[in-house]
């Protein structure tokens, strides 16, 4: 629950700081004529969106178990993140179009002072808000906060291609398409990056080998009669992880020892590594 709450705490900090940004860029693209600016803006717009889906994501994952969902709802976040990415997929070939169109039309912008102020604010609180959620998203292991890292990350890059166009808008008509067509590529690049990290979390991704490897030493040192651990298999739903593994235990064995040995070694994994295990024994 600790989790969520730094969840809720980031997002919300994202969404009111995005909001402000979103206006004063969208104020600057407009009374300059800057289709780039515009873009950013809605760059940054689509951030204050994807901060409201992310504690919408960390709301429905704290449910608890229920029936029809016996593990839990942790994977909301990552269809969350899914959402987040489509959104930006949408309005990056929309301004992708609008950025060509400005080139066939030798649509020109003569940037100034103004566009250069903003820009450089954008870049320094957008680079803070994207080190605050990586440190968050890193401490509670949350691959949307690290999603939203990345897409604050983006909008200040945007920024920084802006304020690269002030020192060339005067000489190069065609500067500002160009730097819109860099921004949707880069929004593009984002939500890809966005989409595919969480769908492999979704659809089961390799499990960890560090994980893996303290999981083999556990059973070295608190079961030395067990052996060969293999088919281990790990899948995430949030905050909560199941773990299944086989491995062999002497022959020997009668069907009590085998459990009690079993269950042991289950409850030092649950209790050191936090997640739920399901092992399966086999005779050597």
């Amino acid at each position: 629950m600790k989790n969520h709450h730094t969840g809720y705490i980031i997002s919300s900090i994202s969404a009111v700081i995005n909001i402000i940004l979103f206006g004063l860029k969208l104020w600057t693209g407009v009374l300059t004529g800057s289709i780039a600016m515009v873009a950013d803006a809605w760059h940054t717009l689509s951030d204050t969106v994807s901060s409201l889906i992310i504690i919408a994501g960390f709301w429905i994952s704290a449910k608890p178990k229920d029936k029809k969902h016996p593990f839990g709802h942790g994977r909301a976040e990552q269809i969350c993140a899914i959402i987040i990415g489509t959104l930006l997929v949408v309005i990056a070939v929309s301004f992708l179009k609008e950025s060509i169109l400005n080139l066939k039309d030798n649509s020109s912008v003569v940037y100034g002072k103004l566009i250069i102020i903003i820009s450089i604010i954008s870049i320094i609180i957008k680079e803070s808000l994207a080190q605050l959620s990586i440190r968050a998203g890193k401490k509670i292991n949350s691959h949307a906060l690290i999603a939203d890292a990345w897409h604050h990350r983006s909008d200040a890059a945007t920024s920084l291609l802006i304020i690269v166009g002030t020192f060339f808008g005067r000489y190069l008509w065609w500067i500002d398409g160009a730097l819109g067509i860099i921004i949707s590529l880069t929004i593009l690049y984002a939500s890809y990056e966005i989409i595919k990290n969480s769908s492999q979390t979704i659809l089961g991704e390799r499990s960890d080998p560090v994980l893996v490897s303290k999981i083999e030493e556990i059973i070295k040192k608190s079961s030395p009669e067990a052996s060969d651990p293999h088919s281990i298999h790990l899948h995430r739903y949030g905050e909560h992880t199941e773990l299944i593994l086989h491995l062999k235990l002497p022959g020997n064995y009668s069907l009590k020892k085998a459990h009690d040995s079993i269950t042991e070694l289950e409850n030092t994994i649950r209790a050191r590594l936090n997640i739920e295990p399901t092992i399966h024994a086999e005779p050597l």
